[in-house]
This record gives C-alpha cells, structure tokens and sequence, in this order.
C-alpha cells in the first residue's frame, strides 16, 4: 500500500509560488465483503482494459513512443479530468515545489492555473519579473517561446516557463478588452519573496501588506506589527491588512497569522470525503494589536490561503473587510509521494469553510463595503464584456467544484496609492469616516464571535 505521507497546500493553483505543508493523514477506510469483491472486479476489468490499449500503442503506434511518457500523461488526463488543481507531478516537478516552501526560487513570480486550454493568471507576486513586466490577474498566456500552450497540461506549461536564472521567455499573453494580443519578453530570476512588507500611513495607521504565505509570513507578520507600534506609539488607530492579489500558501502560516489577530474561537474547518479529512483549526489568547481596529483590503485576486485569513476575521467581527468578492479557491490539494523518482499526485481532498460554516469554494468572500477601482480604459471594456466578468473567478474554471454563488469580482490594484480608492476607505474607516450610514465601523478585539448563525468554536485541531 502506497505510504501516504502527505503534503497539503492551499493555493490558488500549481504555479511559481505554489508551498507546502506536511500532515500525516490516516489510513482510509477498506471496503469489506461482497462489496470490496464486487468493486475490486469491476476495477480490475476497467485495468486490463488500459492495459491492453497501452500495449497496442506500443506495439502498432507508427513510432516508437516512449512508455514513460505515455505512462505520465495517462495519469495527469486521468487526474486533470477531476478537477481544475488535481493533477500529476513528475519527480522534476515534485523536488521544485518542495524548494518553493521557503519562499526562495527560480522563476517568473506568478502563479497560474488552466481555462479552457489556456494558462490563466490567478495573481502576479509583488516586485518579480511577472509584475514588473505589467502582467495581471486574469491575462491568458497563450503562447511560450513561440509554442501554443493549448494541448499542454499545467505542468508542462509550467516546465516550459521554468528554467534557468538569467535565461529570457518570450510570452504571448490575451487580455480582455485588448483588440491584438501582447509579445513580452521576461527574464527569469531568483526570486525571494517578500512575504510582509509595512509602512506608515496618515502618520497614525500601520499598513501590513501579505503578499504571500510561506514558511516566514507570521514571523515577518510579528516584526512588522511591533516596528509599527514603535514607529507611531500611542497615536496610532488601526491597522490595515493587505491581501489584494495574494495567491496563498501555507495553510499553517494562514491559520497563524488569523490568531494573531484574534483571541478565541474557529479559524477555519475543513470537511472531505473521509472523516481523516475534517479538521477544526483554532484561535488561542493573545491579540498581537492589543484590539486596536482592523480594515482588511481584498479583491479577485485574494485566493486561498488569504481567504482563510479574511473569512476568519469577518466572521469574528474583528475587521471589516473591504474591496471586492475574493477568487474563491476554496479546496483542499494533498500531494502524495509516489516514491523515488515517480514524482507525486496532486489530489483535490476536502473542502475549506469559514468560521461561520460558509464555503469559500467558487464563492469567495464578500466585503463589509464594495470598493471599486477605476480601471484604466481596456479594463473598463472588458469588465463591460459579459465574457470577460463570466472568466473571473474559480467558478468559471473548466471542471471546478460547485457552489451556487456567482461572482462579482475586481482584480485591479491602482500603482500609484493616491488612486487606490480601497486604501483611501480604509484609512477612512480608521479615521472615523464613513462611507455611508449603513456601513460598520472597524470591530474591536472585545467583538470577537462568529456570526449569529454558528457561535465560535472551540474545539481542537
């Protein structure tokens, strides 16, 4: 039986910024009796079927295939038809991502998934050749290096955009609203992602900017909160939480960094298939910010992991949260080890909830308060186009798992602060100004529950 040693990551899809965490499920459950005879039959029959179409294409294919080759994409067709994120990992593929888990690699800084044939943009990581290059949540890479990308799996979209430090690729990337196509030329770096960046703002209000999670987020979280205590003293209001366009990561560093900010009850609980796959995460005391307000900035771009985060925090109250609908990656991948050299499965295995038991899976998170961008010209055309609105989010994605939610989302980040109208609420909100009279004000520490339809949890992980 296969050993299933496994490694959980919670990100919007298999990309450049991909990480890792190791758990240790239980075995499954064994079905018994006439049924396991019954099953084990049927299967086998299905097994000797493929058997005998392998070895016809070995022997009778016009040239001579490789069986490795043919081996590999069986298994990635069979695991890509599950979902968007379930898929096959060579051994080259394997080592690679485990490497990303520190936050260091060679690449692009972008992290992708599949539509319809295509490479989508799920998000661009802050300051890597992928963002200086002016690439955006949503582009479609249509091409690489003069090679069309339909007919490739992900993983070997993602081989071909990999390669070494200082080497130049030539991408051809679709966009809505963009009558002809865009030809950049990148050149791939070694990429160490700042996970935290802060700053002041208005002289009183810390900014805390996440623009991914791996091994160093909450550390870097930690130093970012007590420098800006230090910075501003006694004069400061509140914080604002950045996650716009984070793709992910670790679901430990997710999981953290919420505790951080609050003092009791559920993070976040994972339900599956098997009962090994349930899981209830909890806050423990401790406010890092001593209950000082909370805004949270998200928008389409806002995936995984960061959800976790953002979901947790406004079931509690402790923040509000404001932008646009998050990406809604809500699905749990656990990577199992296939052994030396046969690189690993990529298997979609539960689900992710918020506190208040609302899936995040192709619905996202909604804002206490919508705050839009305004959007340069091409953007504006394309969020006009129905199509264009339609491929926004998981839901659109070919194969996703359901929900019933649609989704509303906006991915565009102004460059320049003085036009970011989200920041300019939070800071706001902060400050005591509201938007409208409905809107809520920045919850406190002394609010931390979940919604009224689900009391906060206080079970174990």
């Amino acid at each position: 039986m296969m050993r299933k040693t496994s490694l959980i990551l919670l990100s919007a899809a298999t990309g450049a910024a991909l990480t890792l965490l190791v758990t240790q499920p239980q075995p499954r459950a064994l079905l018994t009796g006439s049924s396991a005879r019954a099953a084990t039959a049927n299967t086998f029959r299905q097994l000797n079927l493929f058997g005998d179409v392998f070895e016809r294409v070995r022997s009778d294919y016009v040239d001579k295939p490789n069986d490795r080759k043919l081996v590999d994409t069986a298994i990635n067709g069979m695991l890509s038809s599950l979902d968007p994120h379930s898929g096959y990992m060579d051994a080259k593929s394997f080592h690679d991502i485990q490497a990303q888990a520190s936050g260091e690699f060679d690449g692009l800084g972008i992290e992708v998934t599949m539509q319809d044939g295509l490479i989508r943009v799920v998000s661009p990581i802050d300051g890597t050749p992928a963002a200086k290059a002016g690439i955006l949540t949503d582009d479609l890479i249509s091409m690489i290096n003069g090679e069309q990308v339909e007919g490739l799996t992900l993983s070997q979209a993602i081989d071909k955009m990999r390669g070494p430090v200082g080497s130049k690729i030539k991408l051809r990337v679709l966009r809505k609203g963009m009558h002809k196509p865009i030809d950049l030329t990148l050149v791939r770096e070694n990429i160490h992602v700042q996970s935290v960046r802060s700053s002041v703002e208005a002289g009183d209000i810390g900014y805390i900017r996440i623009a991914t999670f791996d091994k160093h987020t909450t550390d870097d979280l930690k130093k970012a909160i007590a420098s800006l205590q230090s910075q501003i003293g006694d004069k400061l209001k509140g914080y604002i939480l950045d996650l716009r366009n984070d793709p992910g990561g670790l679901v430990d560093q997710a999981a953290s960094v919420s505790d951080a900010f609050l003092q009791h009850g559920e993070i976040v609980s994972t339900r599956g298939r098997s009962p090994q796959d349930n899981t209830h995460v909890v806050a423990h005391s401790g406010d890092l910010t001593h209950g000082k307000p909370l805004v949270v900035l998200i928008n389409g771009g806002t995936a995984s992991a960061s959800e976790i985060v953002a979901g947790a925090l406004k079931d509690h109250k402790r923040a509000t949260v404001v932008g646009s609908r998050s990406f809604g990656k809500g699905s749990v991948q656990t990577i199992i080890p296939l052994g030396d050299g046969n690189g690993a499965l990529r298997l979609t295995t539960a689900r992710y909830y918020t506190p208040s038991g609302k899936a995040i899976q192709a619905k996202g998170i909604a804002p206490d308060i919508e705050a839009l961008q305004d959007e340069p010209k091409q953007l504006k055309e394309a969020a006009a186009d129905k199509a264009a609105a339609d491929n926004k989010a998981e839901a659109s994605l070919a194969g996703p798992l359901k929900s019933d939610d649609a989704n509303k989302i906006q991915s565009y980040v102004p460059p320049d602060p003085k036009d970011d109208k989200a920041l300019k609420v939070a800071a706001d909100l902060l400050h005591g100004i509201k938007p409208s009279t409905t809107t809520p004000a920045p919850a406190a520490a002394n609010d931390n529950k979940a919604t009224p339809d689900k009391p906060a949890s206080k079970a174990a992980n």
